[in-house]
């Protein structure tokens, strides 16, 4: 009988060394280093003592030596360490997407029914009659022949225009989306780091966008006591600030951003983990971070109101459980329109990837 021989698993047995295995720790290790290669090399060579990654052939000489080579670091530090170049930076964006999108895939998750559709550009499930105009390539020959067979027998073959079927089919179409990330304070307090997952998931959907979507378009806003636009490249260099939650802000730069896109889908993602707690009044900040205040709740809500005018729907993504935060993203998504996922950080980025995916499909009859 054939089959699989299964032994017992030792840590001992882990490969050690290597060129490929380093770099994905690396990788890894620049994630909560905000980029910072020296950094990340002396956390590499910390666990190098404690875990004995490297051994007698290959070294973290060897492998510093390697990534130069290789085009991931570069020596032009003027302060005589080491920076990581653009192969790196989308080296980590790739690791996030493959990190990401293979725990998307082996779930299933982003496969979702329709309940219409049309002469589109994706094949789905649905069928229906051969109507006039519908082009050759929709009809399904195979079920076609078998309602021929049925209708009028297998003797005297014939088919008629009554026992064509059509595929349906869902099309796809532009969005811009906006992806907002809260960089207050609390992101990195109460022992769990939150910034972290969240720059994963923003290098990912990058990723993701720039490769399977390229006529998309996606903008990052990060907002603390202010916001303002960062590029895809600054990513891995995100770090949280000693900043309070200006949502309003966030949101209003947002809206400006899809205001002057194109295209016909614009959505708004928003990932944090607290209330707002400040407004900027001219040159100054108005700032509360007890309870729920009533002026920078209205304001919030007055701007969510304002994205839902302009047909732009928010999908906040709250990782926090707190029973009075989660009562206030109920009342702004209401007043939004939009959505609401109360996400651990273990899923953030699978809920995040099913919903583009399934925001940036529309069907018609």
């Amino acid at each position: 009988m054939r089959g699989y021989g299964f032994s017992k698993f030792s840590e001992e047995e882990l490969p050690k060394g290597g060129f490929e295995q380093l770099l994905k720790l690396f990788l890894e290790l620049l994630n909560y280093t905000a980029g910072d290669a020296n950094e990340a090399l002396a956390w590499l060579n910390e666990l190098d003592k404690q875990h004995k990654l490297t051994n007698n052939d290959y070294g973290m000489g060897d492998f510093i030596e390697d990534l130069k080579n290789k085009g991931y670091l570069s020596d032009d530090d003027p302060k005589g360490g080491f920076n990581i170049t653009a192969k790196t930076e989308q080296t980590i964006r790739k690791s996030a997407l493959e990190e990401i999108f293979g725990k998307l895939k082996k779930s299933g998750k982003g496969n979702h029914n329709t309940s219409s559709s049309g002469s589109g550009e994706e094949k789905n499930a649905d069928r229906r009659e051969y109507q006039f105009g519908d082009s050759l390539d929709q009809i399904d020959m195979t079920s076609s022949i078998h309602n021929a067979q049925i209708n009028h027998g297998i003797h005297d073959f014939m088919m008629t225009e009554k026992d064509l079927e059509v595929e349906e089919r869902d099309y796809k179409t532009l969005t811009s989306t906006v992806l907002m990330i809260d960089i207050s304070h609390s992101m990195i307090l109460y022992g769990e780091d939150r910034i972290t997952p969240a720059k994963k998931v923003a290098m990912a959907l990058a990723e993701l966008i720039s490769t399977k979507y390229p006529k998309d378009t996606l903008d990052i806003v990060v907002f603390g006591n202010d916001a303002w636009p960062i590029s895809i490249k600054d990513l891995p260099y995100l770090q949280v600030g000693p900043y309070h939650t200006n949502t309003y802000a966030g949101l209003e730069l947002a809206t400006d951003i899809l205001r002057r896109r194109k295209t016909h889908n614009k959505q708004i993602f928003m990932i944090t983990d607290g209330k707002p707690t400040c407004l900027k009044e001219g040159l100054k900040y108005y700032k509360n971070s007890i309870g729920l205040d009533r002026k920078v709740i209205n304001k919030t809500l007055t701007m969510a109101a304002q994205c839902k005018k302009l047909n732009i729907p928010i999908t906040t993504f709250m990782i926090a459980r707190d029973p009075y935060l989660q009562q206030f993203v109920r009342q702004f998504t209401e007043v939004n329109g939009g959505r609401a996922f109360y996400s651990s950080l273990k899923g953030l980025g699978e809920y995040i990837f099913e919903d583009y995916i399934k925001n940036r499909r529309r069907t018609v009859r």
